[in-house]
């Protein structure tokens, strides 16, 4: 009796560990998707603090206070990220500048050049 509780066992803890592993896998991207973005997507969303975006991308290559009334009352903190170049794919802000503008700690509009 102990032997097949002991092989029950280690039945039930192997099914827990390939269930747990399993879940760990991300989705793998589509064939087109990875010749289009080789270098992974790193998607940037409105409303992201200062500390993700920066996770994502890295430190700007300049921060600077901007004011445009015809879209905001408030001046904005800018962020821009220039374009490398040579870079013949589209990996984000590598590939095109972007100007990211916050208000406070938070994204509210991202432009490219």
């Amino acid at each position: 009796m102990t032997h097949i509780r002991a092989k029950l066992l280690v039945i039930i803890i192997a099914i827990a560990i390939t269930g747990y592993g399993c879940t760990l896998i991300e989705a793998v991207p589509k064939p087109e998707e990875v010749l289009k973005y080789p270098l992974g997507k790193t998607d940037l969303r409105i409303g992201m603090t200062k500390q993700e975006v920066e996770s994502r991308w890295g430190k700007p290559d300049s921060i600077s206070k901007v004011q445009d009334l015809n879209r905001w009352k408030d001046p904005r903190e800018m962020w821009v990220y220039h374009a490398q170049t040579g870079i013949p794919i589209d990996a984000d802000y590598l590939s095109k500048s972007r100007k990211l503008y916050f208000d406070g700690s938070y994204l509210t509009d991202i432009d490219s050049k």
